[in-house]
């Protein structure tokens, strides 16, 4: 198999991604509880499909894609687990919650800067969750509730910006052209 003879897997990376992200931050805003549905989306979306877009980067030589997709598919696995908490006795608490997202803000910047060479749909994707990551750890560290509502509202966008990227690949290779714009 060629290197290029997969699909580009990035549609269904950023589509996972995007749809479980804004999904979470309507909570993180207030307008809707922590259910079920997010923690299914963050597994099966979220989670699965970035995981899979991951490993079809990893084939394709795409060590960005590779890195970035496969990271955050296992973040939502790991913040579901953390939710979930299979472990029982050994809870999360807000100064935990507050180091894990500040290491997913650092991580999440150096991918910025990695994405400076790319579009600028993946760069505007890159640094409102750059913002979120800090936003959220900050909100936990300090116990802030305006801060997470403020963090959802980035988180939204985030997310929207990561669903259009996806969206614009998909159109724009079933036409042949730009139709959706990603800032070349």
């Amino acid at each position: 198999m060629s290197k290029n003879s997969i699909a580009n897997p990035a549609p269904l990376g950023l589509l996972g991604f995007g749809m479980t992200t804004v999904l979470l931050n309507l909570h993180n805003v207030g307008l809707l509880e922590k259910t079920v549905v997010i923690i299914a989306m963050g597994f099966a979306l979220g989670g699965a499909a970035q995981i899979i877009a991951g490993i079809m980067e990893f084939k394709k030589g795409n060590v960005f894609g590779a890195t970035a997709f496969t990271a955050y598919g296992f973040f939502w696995w790991s913040l579901i687990f953390i939710w979930w908490n299979p472990f029982g006795s050994i809870p999360a608490d807000l100064t935990s919650m507050g180091f894990y997202l500040l290491l997913w803000g650092i991580f999440t910047l150096f991918m910025f800067i990695g994405s400076l060479k790319h579009n600028r749909a993946t760069q505007v994707v890159f640094l409102s969750l750059t913002t979120l990551f800090f936003l959220l750890s900050i909100a936990d560290f300090t116990g802030i509730g305006l801060i997470t509502q403020i963090a959802g509202a980035v988180g939204i966008f985030c997310g929207g910006s990561a669903i259009y990227a996806s969206l614009a690949q998909i159109v724009n290779n079933e036409y042949g052209k730009t139709v959706m714009p990603l800032g070349d």
